[in-house]
């Protein structure tokens, strides 16, 4: 069974979006800084990286084999048209399963019995390939149970100054990592944790 592992592009002083939603221009700045080509499900959202970024999504496109979000990702991207950028299927969890939307389908799942159950079937889903949790409440309820076996930042030079953070409102804390690993990049540095798991 793969890992569960979560990641974004995050300001030095640790936020993913900033107020009201703010805040991408700077944070996703990486993805089109260089000249290598990189393909999305959606024409619109084809990237262009330095070598070093685009290996970095590459080798993490080809290690997830599903992906874990909340209802309000779901909603404030309109289930991303019908299917991921990243073309790999997705569990929702929601307190209800949107109008029009089938509770299984070939590339949304829609979990309504909590974040457990919810990482429980993106691990049938994903077999030997990783589980990718959103950062904020999905991957903070994660690391809060125990779940997340890696974190990995982008980290982006910016201050945002408030907004939604990577992890909050954490009481099962605090959380030893191990690393990290790091590769730096233009306009951001590549950082991988492994959660240490508590005895």
């Amino acid at each position: 069974m793969g890992k569960v592992t979560t990641g974004a592009s995050m300001s030095v002083d640790g936020y993913i979006s900033g107020p009201n939603e703010s805040g991408f221009e700077h944070l996703f700045r990486w993805y089109n800084n260089g000249d290598v080509v990189i393909e999305t499900t959606n024409p619109e959202l084809t990237m262009h990286m330095t070598d070093v970024g685009a290996k970095h999504v590459r080798d993490t496109n080809e290690r997830l084999g599903a992906i874990v979000c909340g209802r309000k990702l779901f909603d404030y991207t309109n289930g991303w048209g019908g299917q991921h950028p990243m073309g790999v299927p997705v569990v929702v969890v929601t307190h209800s399963v949107p109008d029009g939307w089938d509770r299984e389908g070939e590339w949304f799942t829609f979990v309504i019995d909590g974040i457990e159950a919810a990482i429980a079937r993106a691990r049938e889903i994903a077999g030997d390939k990783e589980v990718g949790l959103n950062g904020g409440t999905i991957a903070s309820q994660c690391l809060e149970l125990g779940l997340l076996d890696e974190i990995w930042v982008d980290l982006v030079p910016v201050v945002l100054g408030g907004g939604t953070r990577f992890f909050d409102q954490l009481t099962n804390v605090p959380v030893e990592l191990e690393g990290p690993t790091v590769v730096e990049d233009k306009d951001v540095t590549h950082l991988k944790y492994t959660v240490r798991k508590r005895a």
